[in-house]
């Protein structure tokens, strides 16, 4: 049989098919039906290797460790389906994928994906995957590449058109082409206004070019169309925050904080992640978090010793290193050294290069070693974007290598890194008041007054 964009499957009910076409375009949408969807697909053909393969790899999207014996089921369940039933080289090479995976070698992974979309284009399935251990790698020119290499088998008569151009957007993004991204951003929402993705990327670029007006209201217009989207909400929310903190409006943050980014004790890394790296600039920017680091750090306990993610073990440090009791961050610190000298997994080799680095200046700066956090993670500052995540999500480590400079008393240091930054962002009234501050350390009081008096006319 064929799904919705002409791909043969292996599979013996039309139903299924179409129900998985459904599953795919809520991953894609970030929809709360996406495994409701899945699960009716393989109760009408257990048998159909596709949706064995797409619920292994759901499994593996939340990070979880505990979560990997349960994706080997699904690739188990798709190798006997396909040994019963046949399968498709496409499919047989989704299997190699995701076995890759499973074994915690996702660079492998990626390749496959990536070959897969050479004969297959319209590989929609790949084609995400691909964008995601792109954007879980750092590599902003390999996620535009992949989009890329698959646009001349794309147009608006093709099914998820819409969604490509949301992530051509994002990628371009990412890469600095900030015209370009909000053209197609734009263009992908006006297709659907309940595209998420495509409404982030947009967001993004925003965030990037200090425009916070207009992101607050491009975010508060396209609101209503998320009732049926996940906790990909919690995300968007938490720029919509950022918004508020760079404009200084620290009462909207803090409210925005509980009522959309935490509103309720989550374990998935995704929502952690959000309020950790927002509760950490809040903290710098002086704003009373109250009891709400406990809460992270409670939960990021549970979770820190699982080293899937060194993007998220990075953030289950930053609320761990926050609470006065840190003896679980330094038990983080030991188990990210020991999962650094593992052999075979990717992200082992990601923890090696960046990600125990970035714990350990992190609990440095929290015990004030403020000299010992620079002298860690100044060293490995090119290196941090290779734990992944956007630009965004990764300046609170760049914004804590400035502070702990100004702190330790490396002036000269903090105004060259203030300089490179305001290079970057502009339109940053932080980032100016920082270079006030610097300014005013070193005796140069007419740069000092004229960084503040920038910083109030941009705030």
């Amino acid at each position: 049989m064929k799904d919705i964009r002409g791909l043969e499957v292996s599979a013996v009910d039309a139903g299924a098919v179409e129900i998985l076409d459904r599953a795919i375009d809520g991953f894609l949408g970030a929809r709360n039906d996406t495994g409701d969807h899945l699960r009716e697909a393989l109760e009408r053909d257990p048998d159909f290797v596709m949706a064995h393969l797409v619920r292994g790899y759901f499994l593996h999207l939340f990070a979880h460790r505990g979560l990997i014996a349960r994706s080997r089921e699904s690739l188990q369940a798709a190798r006997d389906a396909a040994g019963r039933a046949g399968a498709t080289p496409r499919e047989q090479a989704h299997i190699a994928a995701l076995d890759a995976w499973c074994d915690g070698d996702s660079a492998t992974t990626l390749r496959i994906h990536s070959e897969i979309l050479i004969d297959h284009p319209l590989d929609i399935v790949a084609l995400k995957l691909a964008e995601y251990w792109s954007f879980y790698s750092g590599d902003s020119a390999g996620m535009r590449d992949s989009i890329g290499r698959v646009l001349h088998a794309w147009d608006e008569a093709v099914p998820a058109y819409g969604f490509v151009l949301g992530m051509r957007a994002f990628a371009l993004e990412e890469l600095g082409a900030y015209d370009e991204a909000e053209r197609i951003g734009r263009e992908a929402v006006e297709r659907n206004p309940a595209d998420i993705w495509a409404t982030h990327a947009v967001t993004h670029v925003m965030e990037m070019n200090g425009r916070t007006a207009d992101g607050a209201a491009w975010l508060d217009g396209l609101a209503p169309n998320w009732a049926e989207i996940n906790n990909f909400t919690f995300h968007v929310w938490w720029h919509r925050t950022l918004f508020a903190l760079e404009r200084g409006a620290a009462d909207e943050a803090l409210e925005l904080y509980d009522r959309e980014v935490r509103p309720e004790s989550t374990r998935d890394f995704r929502d952690m992640t959000n309020a950790a790296a927002l509760l950490w600039r809040f903290d710098q920017e002086g704003i009373d978090t109250g009891d709400r680091w406990i809460e992270l750090a409670g939960r990021s306990a549970e979770r820190a010793g699982e080293h899937v993610l060194a993007f998220a073990d990075v953030h289950y440090m930053l609320a761990l290193a926050s609470i006065d009791d840190r003896s679980s961050a330094h038990d983080l610190a030991r188990t990210a050294n020991a999962y650094a000298e593992r052999d075979g997994e990717t992200q082992a080799g990601v923890m090696r290069a960046a990600g125990r680095h970035i714990c350990e200046a992190i609990l440095a700066y929290r015990e004030g070693d403020y000299g010992r956090t620079v002298d860690v993670l100044f060293p490995v500052r090119g290196e941090i974007r290779r734990i992944g995540g956007s630009h965004a999500q990764r300046d609170v480590f760049h914004q804590m290598l400035i502070e702990a400079a100004i702190r330790a008393g490396r002036l000269p240091l903090a105004r060259a890194l203030l300089s490179e930054r305001l290079q970057q962002r502009p339109s940053s009234p932080p980032a100016w008041r920082r270079m006030a501050r610097v300014l005013g350390a070193l005796g140069d009081e007419a740069g000092a007054q004229r960084a503040r008096e920038t910083a109030e006319e941009l705030a």
